[in-house]
């Protein structure tokens, strides 16, 4: 990026004064460069003075590029943020300043030279249209000062050499939450080093439930009910804690900390579209523990197209019948009731005809996973994310109480249902930021105790610097999931920096066990390894709650209006 005759060979370490003035000095170039995308973008996707849906998927490198686009710029504003609190809380140390300079060097740089969508995709600039001159806005000291002197080698390095010095039982670098947050981290990294991560990988080497007395314990702590209102039984705490908990539990094992997803959900649908009656009967059991839900939306022939779904649900009297087959229902056999999305008016094709359901049935057990009548299942043999099992689930005539159609109106369920993906995004954001973190601690600790050559791993430059991009990447995403959760409490619509959230972190999650593994060389290919099972979990992040195609494309086109 050197231009007028300036030699920028030379990686001059960057002044501790002249960083966040620096960093501060390279975001209005970004914003630039994104404003310059969006223009460029929109052109190509406008039809008739309109956003046109078919323009975009014809166009699909360019929008799902400016979405990353303006997901990196998003997290370089987030970690900006992030330093400046720290700095004046007295906070902003080495390990802050490091990772913060080597995420801005790295972040800027793959902006200008190319962000990588996925390990086999990079998109550039040119590919959103943006010419040579335009992307001149990068030409700025700030940047380049940044990307010549920020990710370096002796940086990476110097950075694994403090992550050493570091309790494993805390994140690398301060969180920048607050000392009642950091308090539920600690009691929920304690439960996870005691109870969850001595047991993890046998219950995914035999494929195992996870046993409901981790279940209980976890509903004693009140994990189920975190952010449902004190009236109706729950904590009454904020999103930020629950993505906290989800974090530091899916550190310790992605299925325990997903347990609560399912309830954050259903709690989300009866708050947000639940009559006072359903908010009365269901919320409390749910906060408990005692009732325990899965979701069930999905369909064999249908994936992320929600709208396509053909699952019927006839009017029987009062109540209703549900004929139809579903598919990916995580932790279906133990559960007490489904919130089942079906379609009520037969005449439609599209989601304005389906409702939702809070559709009761019998827990099951190994012998009889589904003894209610009218609906049968078989469990899906999968990779990783194994503690719920998946399952295909299939309806002949199962009824369903009148008064267990949410909100009492037909026609509402997929409305219903999108009020809860910010909520679900964040949550799996926080998921990913502790899978992440998982394979972090599990190849910090192998590349310490394992010797090559008359040395430990750490100390060869190629693993450290895969370990030091773990932790820079990680602390970006546990901003940006950090942001959303916080614009969320606050009562701002946030599908945008949810979405952005998850995007990220399911990919940083996947290089983080990628990497790990590969520093394990070929003892992580063996299934005795705990990063053998931590590269099955991650890899599921990248699909579910919205596939990374399907996050790209929602993100783009809020952005273009």
């Amino acid at each position: 990026m050197a231009h007028d005759g300036q030699d920028m060979t030379m990686q001059t370490p960057i002044v501790l004064d002249d960083l966040l003035g620096l960093s501060a000095a390279a975001l209005p170039p970004v914003d630039a460069v994104l404003e310059k995308a969006l223009t460029s973008v929109r052109a190509l996707v406008t039809a008739d003075g309109r956003i046109s849906a078919s323009l975009i998927e014809d166009n699909q490198t360019a929008a799902h590029g400016l979405a990353w686009l303006a997901t990196y710029a998003q997290a370089l504003r987030q970690m900006q943020a992030w330093a400046e609190r720290l700095k004046a809380d007295g906070r902003f140390g080495e390990t802050e300043q490091l990772l913060h300079q080597i995420g801005f060097g790295e972040y800027l740089w793959q902006i200008y030279g190319g962000i990588q969508m996925n390990q086999g995709e990079v998109v550039r600039l040119q590919d959103m249209g943006l010419s040579q001159k335009d992307q001149g806005a990068l030409m700025n000291p700030a940047v380049m000062t940044l990307t010549q002197s920020g990710n370096t080698q002796a940086a990476r390095t110097r950075l694994v050499e403090l992550m050493q010095e570091h309790s494993a039982n805390v994140t690398v670098g301060a969180s920048g939450l607050d000392e009642e947050l950091e308090m539920i981290r600690e009691q929920f990294r304690r439960y996870a080093v005691e109870k969850v991560e001595p047991h993890a990988h046998d219950w995914h080497l035999k494929d195992e439930l996870i046993p409901i007395e981790v279940i209980n314990e976890l509903a004693e702590m009140g994990v189920f009910g975190l952010t449902i209102p004190e009236d109706h039984g729950g904590l009454g705490l904020s999103k930020a804690s629950m993505v906290v908990v989800s974090e530091e539990l899916s550190r310790g094992y992605i299925g325990v900390g997903s347990l609560a997803t399912r309830s954050e959900i259903a709690a989300e649908l009866i708050l947000c579209g639940g009559t006072d009656a359903q908010k009365e009967q269901w919320l409390p059991g749910l906060a408990s523990g005692e009732i325990l839900p899965t979701a069930v939306f999905t369909e064999p022939n249908t994936g992320s197209d929600l709208g396509a779904l053909r699952t019927r649900a006839v009017k029987d009297g009062d109540d209703y019948k549900v004929t139809g087959n579903k598919t990916w229902i995580t932790h279906a056999a133990r559960t007490h009731v489904m919130t089942l999305l079906a379609r009520t008016d037969p005449d439609t094709t599209n989601h304005k005809g389906l409702s939702m359901f809070l559709a009761e049935k019998t827990p099951g057990d190994d012998a009889t996973p589904f003894p209610t009548p009218g609906m049968t299942g078989g469990e899906i043999e999968v990779l990783g994310y194994r503690g719920m099992k998946e399952y295909e689930l299939a309806f002949d005539g199962f009824a369903v109480k009148g008064e267990n159609l949410l909100g009492g109106e037909e026609g509402k369920g997929f409305k219903q249902l999108m009020e809860t993906f910010e909520s679900a995004r964040i949550q799996t954001a926080a998921r990913a930021v502790g899978v992440g973190q998982s394979a972090l601690d599990i190849s910090m600790q192998y590349a310490i105790d394992r010797k090559q050559f008359g040395k430990a791993l750490i100390n060869f430059p190629r693993v450290s610097g895969k370990l030091a991009m773990m932790a820079v990447e990680l602390m970006i995403a546990r901003q940006l999931t950090y942001f959303s959760a916080w614009e969320k409490d606050h009562g701002r619509r946030c599908d945008l920096e949810a979405g952005m959230a998850k995007l990220l972190g399911a990919r940083v999650a996947w290089a983080a066990a990628d990497n790990g593994l590969q520093i394990h060389g070929g003892n992580g290919f063996a299934l005795e390894y705990k990063i053998s099972r931590v590269l099955c979990d991650a890899r599921i992040l990248n699909i579910f709650e919205g596939a990374a195609e399907i996050q790209a494309q929602v993100i783009a086109r809020r952005l273009l209006g």
